[in-house]
């Protein structure tokens, strides 16, 4: 037994249960895996999260959606004509006024907070309170990113030519708190992300 053992009455027993107790608390945290904190983040501001592993299964929970939330006969507003190609099969009827929903893109994926980044690409230059309460994002796994700061640059690299404009990320999902002094101000949106496996 050692000296330290004799004077704070550790025995051998109790050494070895006190190292393997866990962690410290001075360990550095597990860093979990960027798609998992997304998930986790975005679930956490009230999002509506469906994985698809094809584009097949993404028109399947895309109609759930329209089903489930009778959205199927109401307009909807659709600015990306790529995305209005990709999803020709349903019958949207696509206006710029009085829409239900917003079926669109996103630049990228934050992690760290579980929001979306958008830009003009996505919305033109219409401001988040002028866009419909309820949006559906398709976007890939390909566009997952650590930080805000890396999707700033990413979109940089997308866009040497000419860098879009208005660009804003999308975090709160549901009502706001009206003690949530942080969220104060943001328009919260009813939102549903289509996300493709494309890695």
């Amino acid at each position: 037994m050692s000296l330290f053992r004799k004077i704070f009455g550790l025995s051998d027993d109790s050494q070895d249960k006190i190292e393997s107790e866990g962690r410290s608390k001075y360990m550095p945290d597990i860093k979990l895996p960027i798609d998992e904190r997304f998930t986790i983040n975005f679930k956490a501001n009230g999002g509506k999260f469906l994985y698809c592993e094809d584009l097949d299964e993404v028109k399947q929970n895309l109609s759930l959606i329209l089903q489930e939330n009778d959205w199927k006969q109401k307009r909807v507003l659709l600015l990306d004509e790529r995305l209005a190609n990709k999803f020709k099969d349903f019958d949207f009827e696509i206006s710029n006024n009085d829409c239900t929903f917003f079926l669109t893109t996103c630049e990228f994926l934050i992690s760290n907070d579980g929001s979306l980044l958008i830009s003009s690409n996505q919305i033109a230059e219409k401001r988040l309170h002028e866009l419909p309460p309820n949006f559906i994002i398709f976007a890939t796994t390909s566009q997952f990113v650590e930080t805000i700061s890396e999707g700033l640059k990413g979109i940089k690299q997308k866009n040497k030519e000419k860098l879009p404009t208005n660009i804003t990320t999308i975090k709160h999902f549901k009502a706001c708190d009206d003690k949530d002094f942080l969220s104060y101000g943001s328009s919260s949106k009813n939102l549903y992300l289509l996300l493709l496996e494309d890695l």
